[in-house]
């Protein structure tokens, strides 16, 4: 499964013109018809080429992080280093928000997915009109691997490659072809799944990639063969799962109920829990979610008209 919406070695990518990169990622996203997502993404593309003449590796826009629901804006291969470059397009100050983002991102890559866990992981916050930066490589007192969120502007990002690459100087260089077949196995929380499956996240991509998500996918595609086939049959059917605790009968059930969300779907499912306190802190979260992308989509929108003042201006 390709995990981003445009990945190519960083060569080709300084060779590739800004039009055929929008194209590849327009092609695999949901907000592909948004001026700002597009607006947003043009800038990244513009930024890097400037960056990266001097650096080979391998690139990928929008890689997924099945576990949050979230996708890293870019991220980089280059010798021993994976870098986790998180931007925030139009903004001058480096949050505390954008911190933990970024630093999320990293930490997840380095628990959850097989392939990272030996190399240096780096994330680095590039607010694009933020100025006056003084950029501090150094690594996490958890992980002598694992650095700490590296505050960088537009103009300092290569320099601060360049500094982080000294910093793992003499590790062994990545692979991209072992790296991308690495297994990313997470065990997510009930409130962290029911967040990516509302975000059209499926059991298969959040769950754990060893004999359990196995279980959990043929179990998900079973009961949607059940459902189906009383649907034709005009029949009621009940299914009964089991497992121990924390095997993902929930999620599994999660699962059912969003891929048939839609009132006017034949399949249309609701999910009924008797876990009342689950269900309260369910519905806060997917509240709380929403609200943040409803506000993060205001913020794109505002972006997008003040580039276009500015380019009529």
């Amino acid at each position: 499964m390709n995990r981003a919406y445009y990945s190519d070695s960083i060569a080709n990518f300084r060779t590739t013109t800004p039009n055929e990169i929008l194209g590849a990622l327009s092609q695999g996203s949901e907000f592909a018809d948004e001026p700002t997502q597009k607006a947003a993404w043009l800038e990244e593309v513009t930024m890097l080429k400037e960056v990266l003449p001097d650096f080979e590796g391998r690139i990928y826009f929008e890689y997924s992080i099945p576990r949050m629901g979230k996708y890293i804006d870019v991220l980089l291969l280059i010798g021993p280093v994976i870098f986790v470059l998180e931007f925030k397009i139009g903004e001058k100050h480096f949050t505390s928000s954008a911190l933990d983002q970024v630093c999320d991102y990293a930490l997840d890559l380095k628990n959850f997915h097989d392939s990272s866990y030996n190399h240096f992981i780096a994330p680095v916050l590039i607010p694009t009109e933020a100025r006056h930066v003084t950029p501090v490589v150094c690594a996490t007192q958890q992980s002598d691997k694992l650095l700490s969120p590296i505050r960088c502007s537009v103009d300092l990002l290569g320099e601060v490659i360049e500094a982080v690459l000294r910093f793992a100087e003499g590790d062994t260089d990545i692979d991209p072809e072992v790296w991308e077949s690495g297994r990313y196995c997470p065990t997510p929380t009930i409130i962290e799944a029911a967040l990516a499956l509302y975000k059209k996240h499926s059991v298969r991509e959040i769950s754990r990639n060893d004999a359990k998500a196995i279980n959990l996918s043929i179990t998900s595609e079973a009961i949607a063969e059940v459902i189906a086939s009383s649907k034709e049959r005009s029949q009621k059917s009940i299914c009964f799962v089991t497992g121990v605790p924390g095997a993902g009968k929930t999620l599994v059930g999660l699962d059912t109920a969003t891929k048939h969300h839609n009132e006017q779907d034949a399949f249309y499912s609701v999910f009924l829990s008797g876990n009342a306190p689950l269900v309260a802190i369910l519905r806060e979260a997917l509240a709380r979610d929403h609200v943040r992308l409803c506000v993060a989509y205001v913020v794109r929108i505002r972006f997008s008209i003040s580039i276009n003042r500015n380019l009529n201006s």
